[in-house]
């Protein structure tokens, strides 16, 4: 096809529908949340099919985008924070650098509506995702430190020749996969009630608790010891890489875990470990490293559940790394047991004692998250979750066809999770590897034995 014609035709701020005394508020940071200020913004959305039978279009599109606007209007007065900004407070001797969010003065989340003359067939049937799918995103490579200036949170609506897809760009300092999904969730259900002329009562369970989580020895701001950004920001750009979905269905997962237990003679590895374990033997594979080469496989870990003070409607950041490592040699020759094996043994010693030693030490020695440093070319990292609700987001236009990620945070061994379409246990993995690497990872014979095609839904 010719080049596809991209065109940003209008944006505009959204604040909360009903501001309080309490969203006017200074919202402090948490060592989690600056962890993150070099990171990039998370960057997930949603592909829609339009409506098969459109007597209007126009007016399909211009009552979509109102109800958009309006529905996120009363979504932030929820989750205010994202309607902020940052702002830092530093001294020079001694040197001090305080982040924090102004939920006061601030023009809001930014709201854009473009178009791009594509079908949703041309986003979906490429073998590899198509670099244009980065341009259905706002704040192309901005890092969340960036938030000084840009908009926290900022809605792309882009509208396809037969589809629509919205994408979300929330800042990763502000909140990671649990808050942005209970953000993105709520959103999508005060939508849905609008759109039946009802009004939704957002429950406990997903409402924006105010309060922060610091440890009882500190109090808010936490200062860092810099003088400026320029110490501690780092811009990583993306090495050339691929990007590709593979389908795991429900049946193939369960077979691997039941091998996965067999081989070690256990019930307790997970189908998630399972297919991590697989993940990691047949990317470390691909990549023909010496056997002496040392490998790790890092899981991104939710603190919630392991904390007693943390509950699961917690908004912000609190996620953790955690790593199993072996030699490239003993990974591939022990088998997919003994790789999920370890990885289950790293994920059951990870408790809350766990958490407060990592706590302590960030404080001892505090530590902003390099992209470029912090996961080293011989590891695969397995980030977000098949647990997020993300076929659950309606906005009048039935299920979504697909979900997609931009630009953010992706680099070779980078593989994202997302539920299946269908669910029932079906996961779907977003795999960046370097060119080369992928079209190995496409001849391993376990690997794609694993996968199945996914069923088409446009």
């Amino acid at each position: 096809m010719a080049t596809p014609s991209f065109r940003r035709i209008s944006e505009c701020f959204v604040q909360p529908h009903r501001p309080t005394e309490m969203s006017k508020q200074i919202w402090h940071l948490t060592h989690w949340d600056i962890s993150m200020l070099s990171s990039h913004y998370i960057q997930k959305g949603l592909l829609f099919k339009k409506p098969s039978t459109l007597v209007h279009p126009n007016h399909f599109t211009e009552k979509l985008l109102q109800k958009l606007t309006h529905s996120l209007s009363l979504t932030l007065s929820h989750f205010y924070p994202l309607a902020g900004r940052f702002v830092t407070q530093k001294t020079q001797d001694p040197p001090s650098y305080a982040v924090f969010i102004d939920c006061k003065n601030s023009d809001g989340a930014k709201f854009i509506y473009a178009t791009l003359d594509m079908t949703i067939s041309h986003i979906l049937s490429p073998m590899d995702v198509p670099p244009i799918v980065h341009s259905l995103f706002d704040h192309h490579k901005a890092v969340n430190h960036d938030g000084h200036t840009l908009p926290l949170l900022s809605i792309q609506v882009t509208e396809l020749l037969d589809g629509v897809f919205i994408g979300c760009s929330m800042n990763h300092a502000v909140g990671d996969g649990t808050s942005f999904w209970n953000f993105f969730n709520t959103w999508s259900k005060i939508f849905q009630a609008h759109d039946q002329g009802r009004e939704y009562e957002v429950p406990i369970s997903q409402q924006l608790i105010p309060n922060r989580w610091f440890p009882n020895d500190c109090s808010p701001p936490i200062n860092l010891p810099f003088k400026h950004q320029d110490e501690f920001i780092r811009r990583f750009e993306a090495p050339s890489l691929r990007e590709r979905i593979f389908h795991f269905s429900a049946e193939s997962i369960a077979k691997l875990k039941a091998k996965a237990n067999s081989e070690c003679n256990t019930t307790k590895i997970s189908s998630f470990q399972s297919l991590s374990a697989l993940v990691w033997r047949c990317i470390t594979r691909a990549r023909s490293l010496p056997s002496e080469q040392r490998t790790s496989c890092k899981l991104a870990i939710n603190n919630r559940p392991r904390m007693g003070s943390v509950g699961e409607e917690y908004f912000g950041n609190s996620i953790y790394v955690v790593s199993a490592e072996t030699t490239t040699g003993e990974l591939v020759e022990k088998g997919l047991g003994w790789a999920a094996w370890k990885l289950h043994l790293t994920v059951a010693k990870y408790n809350e004692r766990v958490v407060m030693e990592l706590v302590k030490k960030w404080f001892e020695c505090p530590l902003i998250y390099d992209l470029g440093s912090f996961f080293d070319p011989y590891c695969v990292m397995m980030g977000s979750s098949p647990r997020f609700s993300v076929y659950g987001n309606e906005f009048g236009m039935g299920k979504a066809v697909a979900a997609r990620s931009g630009y953010a945070n992706k680099y070779d061994g980078k593989v994202t999770s997302y539920p299946g379409r269908e669910g029932g246990g079906s996961i779907d993995l977003e795999v960046c590897l370097s060119p080369d690497n992928m079209s190995a990872l496409e001849s391993d014979q376990d690997f794609i034995a694993a996968t199945s095609q996914s069923t088409v839904f446009y």
